[in-house]
């Protein structure tokens, strides 16, 4: 049993363990919702080569996952938002990556609060 002149360091003792669990689990999640979004996007995207789908990639840029497509970036906007075409008129959008987003996003915050509720 702790002083009362320990307390303090007790108290901020068992937060930093606290704080240090959660925010290894937060992490793990986090690699976790970018694999499952690869996967994903993998699956949903345009197949016309099928080299655009395959290039779907996870990285690690700070603290941060990113989820970005290695051998067709430039496609993923054109691909995503519709483009004018050469002649004339527009090529409709094949919208891949929104719900993705969307989906990895909501499951991200999911994971999140049921990693800080223990």
């Amino acid at each position: 049993m702790a002083k009362i002149k320990d307390l303090t360091k007790e108290i901020v003792s068992a937060l930093e363990v606290y704080t240090t669990a959660v925010s290894e689990q937060i992490e793990k999640e986090k690699i976790d919702v970018a694999t499952e979004a690869v996967k994903e996007l993998k699956q949903k995207s345009p197949k016309d080569t099928g080299e655009y789908a395959k290039g779907w990639k996870r990285s690690k840029v700070g603290t941060a996952q990113v989820v970005h497509n290695a051998t067709g970036y430039s496609l993923t906007h054109l691909l995503e938002k519709g483009h004018a075409k050469r002649g004339g008129g527009r090529v409709p959008p094949k919208i891949h990556i929104a719900p993705v987003e969307e989906n990895a996003i909501e499951e991200f915050e999911k994971r999140v609060e049921k990693v800080i509720k223990g």
